[in-house]
């Protein structure tokens, strides 16, 4: 036989509250650890964001670099085309003139201007080469004069018999000797400036020069393009040509003309330069020429005249005898 038995309601309630208290606690624990996990992860975050950046090493080894010109191959392609056109035309033109068949532009006052400047280039050389052989002879004539000074007044010492002979000589070549000392600095000077006004202002000009020359060349040489399609027939397939040879020949005609003003107007500044540079350094050499020349007469004849005071020939032994 089955024996009901009644549960009381709070009996059944209580223990159902004993149950739930333990997930309850486990629950507000769970977001406990959680909060707190959450603000330590803020915590190092902020401390992550306060540490310093550590510098990037350089790199090292190889690196490449694009390249900042935006050029197109085409437009290089074209450009180096052009350059060889103009250059193939400039050999010709040359080559033409050298062998006698081509035609050339002379400019009747320039050119003979710069003729003149190079045959006196040659000239300065010349002169500068043969006053430079001038300065180191004399150099050596100079120290031979002092070391036979030298030897003068040593046998001066020695020889009393001799004593105001071997003395006077000695002193002659010593002065002689530094008087060309002076001499020969002077020379030097003279041919260092020489050298620069040759190597430098007219070697400069003779560079102008030249790009004249080449300038002159390739306006002839596209002058002369331009002339044979005027003299050849004309029609639709020639005309795009003429007019593109008058847009270059145009173009060569201002860049000539303008090398040629240039030049033209630093020649006229180097003859000025020049004969101011020249009239000064020749003045300097002719003025030390002449104060060497001069100081030595002067010295030699003083010397002379108080040799012939003091000396006075000593009687021989026969006629003491």
């Amino acid at each position: 036989m089955m024996t009901e038995v009644e549960v009381d309601p709070e009996q059944r309630g209580g223990g159902a509250k004993e149950d739930s208290r333990p997930m309850e606690a486990d629950g507000e624990d769970a977001m406990t650890r959680s909060a707190d996990a959450t603000l330590q992860v803020a915590m190092e975050t902020e401390q992550n964001n306060e540490l310093p950046v550590t510098p990037q090493k350089p790199l090292t080894g190889t690196v490449v670099v694009l390249g900042t010109n935006q050029k197109t191959a085409s437009e290089t392609l074209q450009r180096v085309r052009r350059w060889s056109i103009s250059k193939y035309k400039a050999t010709r033109q040359a080559l033409s003139e050298k062998m006698g068949r081509g035609s050339r532009t002379v400019d009747l006052d320039l050119e003979p201007r710069l003729e003149l400047l190079k045959d006196d280039r040659q000239r300065y050389s010349q002169v500068t080469r043969l006053a430079q052989t001038l300065s180191n002879q004399l150099a050596q004539f100079t120290v031979t004069q002092k070391t036979l000074g030298d030897a003068f007044t040593e046998l001066s010492l020695k020889t009393p018999t001799l004593h105001v002979e071997f003395g006077v000589n000695a002193e002659a070549q010593k002065f002689l000797s530094k008087s060309g000392e002076t001499l020969t600095m002077a020379i030097n000077a003279f041919t260092s400036n020489l050298n620069t006004l040759i190597n430098k202002t007219i070697e400069d000009t003779m560079i102008n020069a030249k790009q004249y020359e080449a300038a002159r060349i390739e306006y002839d040489a596209f002058r002369v393009d331009l002339e044979e399609l005027n003299l050849g027939p004309r029609n639709t397939g020639t005309l795009p040509k003429l007019e593109q040879a008058q847009k270059n020949f145009q173009s060569q005609r201002e860049r000539y003309q303008k090398v040629r003003d240039d030049l033209s107007v630093k020649v006229k500044l180097l003859e000025e330069n020049k004969v101011k540079v020249l009239h000064n350094q020749l003045w300097l050499l002719h003025s030390a020429v002449a104060a060497h020349s001069t100081s030595c007469h002067r010295f030699l004849e003083h010397n002379i005249r108080q040799v012939d005071e003091h000396l006075s020939d000593a009687p021989s032994w026969l006629e003491e005898s």
